[in-house]
């Protein structure tokens, strides 16, 4: 990141959303990963999600390749990878800038 970028991770995201839905943070971290948890599995079944004008999520196919597991240095055969498109929404919502 540079010059003066923010970043906000799960926990950050999580204490945001308690706080616009009048939930507290326990609630609020709850409902982001049982989020990731849906498009995880999703994902793994193949399926595509969409959230219109936001984002849609799928997975590309390729013809196999092989990565080496970082923790174990043990080889894998990598042949997907999941995608990410930007929706217009979202688009326009970071080109207007930050929030007053």
């Amino acid at each position: 990141m540079t010059g003066g970028e923010e970043r906000i991770n799960k926990a950050g995201s999580a204490g945001r959303l308690g706080v616009r839905a009048g939930q507290n943070k326990a609630a609020a971290k709850k409902a982001v990963d049982c989020v990731f948890a849906v498009l995880g599995e999703a994902l793994a079944n193949g399926e595509e999600v969409r959230l219109a004008g936001f984002e849609a999520f799928g997975i590309k196919r390729r013809p196999a390749g092989t990565g080496r597991n970082p923790r174990t240095g043990a080889a894998v055969s990598i042949s997907t990878s999941p995608t990410f498109k930007v929706g217009k929404t979202l688009k326009d919502a970071v080109n207007a800038g930050p929030a007053s």
